[in-house]
């Protein structure tokens, strides 16, 4: 297995074409995130390494389902390019004011025997009470700018989080930037988000999710959703637990299912995947829209142009590795903060530790 790591403008076999991308998202995230630095306070408190990986996984608790149905799949080796995306965030530390957040995506594709890989970011920001709107409001506009969806409404300054979201809202801004460049670009081919095809949350638009999936269509690509953790429910069990005693590779196609959590809405059909041996299930969402028959093609040509261990794609596996930040990243992020903005790196009291010793223990001592 080879991976490479490649540009946009040089990748020789399947490029991004340069005229097809809008990149005013990813500018003014990093004009807003060197403001923003410059703005930090003389010192701030470093948060305790690996404790700050900012999951982002989306779940509906009511489902109706109708019936279900085991299919048998069997691999289709035919070339098809493979491509994944990821974005992960994560707090540095705090400051008086606020705190120090990074965010940083990835894209990964395979065609035939290699796999490269576009990083994007990090993305360092010091979000503060005084300056999450202008972020927010600014990221937004340069975001649905590209989406061409959302209405001037969506865009009022009413909308801006509460500072202790805003960690999740950047990141599905980055991420959701990725999804639709990633759509644009390429043509025929299976492309696989973390997460699911939930939407009417504040991270996933109803109408921008619903434009990549339109734009996906015309192009031949083929989306679907890997979810790691769902809380959806069949006759009382958790619907990833329904294939155990199934021989894999097989999907569980839940059919006739509906909801009533309005604006959430499902744009994907659900289905349980067990791609592999182990016991390893996924939840897997892939287009409504797309017929029935397309969608198990689309899986079975992912089982043939890619690595499922576990049950799960590598171009996935390898697109959560490179966006997510290890604990040597971190420390030095912190200290090119601190250097660049002359900040004095002050460590955080452990008020468990001091109060309980050696039984304080929380999420603060997992590391």
């Amino acid at each position: 297995m080879v991976i490479e790591q490649l540009t946009i403008t040089t990748t020789p076999k399947y490029n991004f074409p340069q005229e097809n991308i809008n990149l005013e998202l990813p500018r003014t995230f990093l004009e807003l995130s060197i403001q923003s630095i410059k703005t930090s306070e003389k010192t701030f408190n470093l948060n305790n390494l690996l404790n700050f990986q900012q999951l982002t996984i989306t779940t509906l608790e009511n489902l109706n389902c109708l019936s279900a149905k085991v299919i048998k799949l069997k691999p289709k080796p035919d070339n098809s390019i493979v491509s994944a995306i990821d974005v992960s965030s994560i707090k540095l530390g705090e400051t008086s004011t606020g705190f120090l957040l990074a965010i940083r995506g990835a894209i990964v594709w395979k065609q035939n025997v290699n796999y490269r890989y576009l990083r994007i970011g990090p993305f360092l920001f010091h979000v503060t009470e005084e300056n999450k709107q202008r972020i927010y409001n600014v990221l937004r506009k340069a975001y649905f700018n590209f989406a061409h969806q959302e209405s001037k409404a969506a865009l009022n300054i009413t909308s801006t989080p509460n500072i202790m979201q805003m960690q999740s809202r950047l990141t599905g801004l980055l991420e959701k930037w990725l999804q639709m460049t990633l759509t644009t670009a390429a043509k025929n081919t299976l492309i696989l988000w973390d997460g699911s095809l939930t939407v009417g949350t504040p991270e996933t638009p109803t109408r921008v999710v619903e434009s990549i999936l339109q734009t996906a269509r015309k192009r031949e690509n083929m989306i679907m959703a890997f979810s790691k953790a769902t809380r959806l429910r069949l006759m009382s069990h958790r619907i990833t637990d329904l294939l155990v005693k199934s021989r894999p590779p097989c999907l569980l196609e839940l059919k006739g299912y509906s909801n009533v959590n309005k604006p959430i809405r499902l744009l994907g059909e659900i289905y349980v995947a067990r791609l592999a041996k182990g016991n390893c299930t996924f939840r897997l969402d892939i287009d409504k829209e797309i017929p029935s028959e397309q969608r198990i093609e689309a899986v079975e040509k992912l089982l043939g142009n890619d690595i499922v261990s576990h049950g799960y794609p590598e171009t996935l596996r390898l697109a959560h590795i490179l966006c997510t930040f290890t604990a040597n990243e971190v420390i030095a992020m912190q200290r090119f903060i601190a250097k660049k903005a002359g900040l004095n790196i002050v460590s955080q009291p452990n008020i468990r530790r001091i109060l309980f010793g050696p039984y304080g223990k929380g999420e603060v001592d997992n590391f």
